[in-house]
């Protein structure tokens, strides 16, 4: 095995397996959590709405990987109603509005994975991803090492998005 393969760092990975209980699964819903005790700078959270909130997931796919939740705990889109449906896509609508104004991405990646066995991590909480994509941005990294290169830490991400919000006028947050 050659020494690049064997000497792949991804140590933001551990923070996600020390999160899981023994089970292998998140002990509760951290986008709960997260609207009932709210700090947006360490949660990474860009927005938080009356209804909704936008963050940065903690375990991206690529920079700018992005989460849009409803607040109230609800696991399947048919749970929603119809004014929690248009103020979620309002702002993933809003949200790729952003990232195309701080990452100036080529592309997306838009869904929702409803129930374990569809890729739902947060089988409870039905949440929208949003992952930005660039021409050319195959990631041979997975191909190597099953690591993904994010080339930017959250915090500065995190800083960017917030005032690329502000700058592209976008609704305001009701957090401080």
């Amino acid at each position: 095995m050659n020494e690049f393969r064997d000497n792949i760092w991804a140590p933001w990975r551990m923070d996600y397996i020390a999160s899981l209980d023994d089970s292998g699964q998140q002990p509760a819903c951290f986008l709960c959590h997260y609207r009932d005790h709210p700090d947006d700078n360490a949660q990474h959270v860009v927005y938080r709405g009356e209804l909704s909130l936008i963050l940065m997931n903690r375990f991206p796919y690529t920079n700018g990987h992005l989460l849009i939740a409803p607040l109230a705990h609800k696991a399947d889109i048919t749970d929603l109603s119809d004014v929690e449906t248009t103020d979620l896509w309002n702002r993933t609508r809003d949200a790729k509005m952003l990232l195309d104004h701080v990452l100036g991405s080529h592309g997306y990646n838009i869904g929702v994975n409803l129930g374990r066995c569809a890729g739902a991590g947060l089988p409870g909480h039905i949440h929208v991803h949003i992952v930005p994509r660039w021409n050319g941005d195959t990631n041979f990294m997975s191909v190597l090492g099953d690591v993904r290169v994010i080339p930017q830490s959250l915090g500065q991400l995190h800083a960017a998005l917030v005032a690329g919000w502000r700058a592209l006028g976008l609704p305001h947050s009701t957090s401080s």
